[in-house]
C-alpha cells in the first residue's frame, strides 16, 4: 500500500533533485522513496547508537560498584 502526500521543498533542493533524477533516469517518486528509506535507516542506527551508549555507561557504573564491593571484601580480616 502507498500513501499520497503533498510536500514543499526548498527550490534549491528541488532543482538539485530534478537534476539528479534526470541523470539517473529514475522516477521522482522512486528516488524520494529510496532517499527516505536510506535516511530512516541512518536515523535508526543513530538512535540505536545513542541507546547502546547509555546502556554501556550504566553498565560501567554498575561494574565499578561491584569492583568496589569486592575490594571492600578483600580488606576484611579472615
Amino acid at each position: 500500500m502507498s500513501k499520497a502526500l503533498s510536500l514543499k521543498l526548498d527550490d534549491r533542493i528541488f532543482a538539485e533533485t530534478e537534476s539528479v533524477i534526470r541523470k539517473m533516469r529514475v522516477p521522482r517518486n522512486a528516488y524520494i522513496n529510496r532517499a527516505l528509506e536510506f535516511y530512516n535507516r541512518c536515523q535508526k542506527r543513530r538512535l540505536l547508537k545513542k541507546r547502546l551508549k547509555k546502556d554501556v555507561d550504566l553498565l560501567k557504573d554498575q561494574t565499578r560498584e561491584v569492583i568496589r564491593d569486592f575490594e571492600l571484601l578483600e580488606d576484611l580480616p579472615e
